[in-house]
């Protein structure tokens, strides 16, 4: 029997033993040299996100929204390949300052997407750790792709995110 591809803490089974979706898991972490209150007062800004889209990603804010106001939706549009543009909708589920807020897709690309976005004190200022919890779009093909695809351009944007927070809190 096949092993299967495991990414994260969790599996994404081969199409002959289950098409069930099953949940892959996305971490990234870095230590910033601020304070973790300034750290999560970044994500606070109104117009964080378009702080926070790179240069080249295909995508722009429709609708920002504040971390604090839970159950409010940021909407974002981006293109996934070519000319496909998708409507990216994310709900503020949680806030709990300055520790943790987190949002959940409500609508796009992926079967399931939950993203928690911690900070936690570090003897050298604060640790910024973001935790995706996600399934692939297409099924067992999605899986397949994640490693290759997802999982590369969940590194590099997120790369550059922790990029411009510890820019934006350490410089000021």
């Amino acid at each position: 029997m096949a092993e299967p591809l495991r990414l994260g803490r969790r599996a994404c089974p081969p199409l002959f033993l289950s098409l069930r979706r099953e949940e892959m898991q996305f971490v990234k972490e870095s230590v910033i040299r601020a304070s973790p209150e300034r750290v999560f007062g970044f994500h606070e800004q109104p117009n964080v996100l378009s702080l926070l889209i790179p240069p080249w990603e295909n995508a722009r804010g429709v609708r920002p929204t504040r971390i604090s106001e839970l159950g409010t939706q940021a909407v974002v549009e981006l293109r996934v390949f070519g000319p496909v543009t998708v409507r990216w909708i994310a709900q503020h589920t949680v806030y709990d300052p300055p520790h943790m807020f987190e949002d959940v897709q409500i609508k796009g690309p992926f079967r399931k997407w939950r993203h928690r976005h911690i900070v936690k004190p570090d003897p050298n200022g604060a640790m910024l750790r973001d935790e995706i919890d996600y399934v692939p779009p297409l099924g067992f093909l999605g899986c397949v792709v994640a490693p290759s695809f997802i999982q590369q351009r969940l590194q590099k944007l997120f790369d550059y995110r922790h990029e411009v927070t510890r820019h934006w809190c350490e410089e000021r």
